[in-house]
């Protein structure tokens, strides 16, 4: 069973939670990308489901064990009861490497009525999880809003959010919010080591330096590669011949199809790479540094999902944003 770090109270809540006479219906599981937020909501499921068929749940941990029917149904993606709703993977026709959709539609929101209309299969209650709700296309919203609003007898929601503010009021006023915060640099440690046991020591803490507390980005950074990146954009800031032989290099490697994973990574990055850049910038360097991060984030902001810069375009942009940093770009 996976052992979830530095959220010891998150699960503390949700274990009170499902011991009450009567639970709330809809649950925001918020909080920074990476964290281990999904995983605890499918964890939290579990419990739900066996716990509403009458089932053994443990004390002082949050799911029941592997060895449960219903766990291995929910592991195995074949429960009636249960649907988890998340970005459909799409045919490639435009060529431009992405595999999943944009967003959640309306229709998988509406698909939601066999499950809810329909009395549950192997307990008392049924459990719908959507990540994340960020996704969430304007009709995909206000359909989820309806079944919130009026929840069939024994359904729990279980939303995944990465951005809260982004969700509708009316969807946060129907809902209870767990948050969750960045982990620690001790906790961040462990629960590298527990995924990655065999990571030699200096490199885990160079991804404990880079991950920002989300164990989930510092292993995605790992597998893309990301801290080369961290490298080319410190280069670029620094100015000079250097700095333009490194933009071209980016912008090379991150051009083809094969690099669209890494590209969407870079897009998120070069606004982190430039926050570290400011934590210690004052006055006039503070200003530029400031306008150069809310830049990255415009570029960023729905660039490669549809892509609305070619990305050879959008990479030299981004790098021209970092580029602009001068003495902020230079200040740690």
């Amino acid at each position: 069973m996976t052992r979830w770090f530095g959220h010891d109270a998150q699960i503390a809540q949700l274990i009170a939670a499902s011991a009450a006479a009567r639970m709330h219906h809809g649950w925001i599981f918020a909080g920074p990308k990476g964290v281990g937020k999904a995983g605890i909501a499918f964890d939290f499921a579990k419990r739900l489901l066996v716990g509403g068929a009458g089932g053994p749940v443990p004390a002082a941990t949050l799911a029941p064990g592997d060895e449960d029917t219903q766990v291995r149904l929910l592991n195995g993606g074949a429960h009636p009861d249960f649907v988890r709703l998340e970005r459909l993977e799409r045919d490639d026709r435009k060529g431009d490497g992405s595999t999943l959709a944009r967003n959640i539609t309306v229709d998988q929101v509406r698909g939601l009525a066999r499950l809810l209309h329909s009395a549950p299969s192997m307990g008392s209650r049924r459990v719908v999880l959507i990540d994340s709700a960020d996704d969430l296309e304007a009709g995909a919203a206000n359909a989820l809003l309806k079944n919130l609003e009026e929840p069939p007898a024994g359904a729990m929601f279980l939303l995944v959010a990465h951005r809260p503010g982004r969700l509708l009021p009316t969807i946060r006023s129907r809902c209870r919010m767990l948050r969750f915060h960045a982990l620690d640099d001790d906790v961040m440690q462990a629960a590298l080591a527990q995924a990655m046991p065999d990571l030699p020591a200096a490199e885990r803490a160079r991804l404990v330096a880079s991950g920002e507390g989300s164990p989930g980005q510092a292993l995605a950074m790992r597998a893309l590669d990301l801290p080369a990146l961290e490298e080319s954009l410190g280069v670029i800031a620094g100015g000079g011949r250097a700095a333009d032989a490194e933009r071209a290099k980016l912008m090379s490697a991150l051009s083809g199809v094969a690099a669209r994973p890494r590209l969407e990574a870079f897009v998120e990055l070069v606004p982190r790479f430039i926050a570290r850049r400011l934590r210690a910038a004052q006055g006039p360097a503070l200003g530029r540094g400031l306008e150069a991060f809310e830049e990255a984030q415009r570029l960023g902001a729905g660039a490669v999902t549809p892509l609305q810069l070619e990305p050879g375009a959008l990479v030299f942009t981004l790098c021209d944003t970092v580029a602009g940093l001068g003495e902020a770009g230079a200040a740690r």
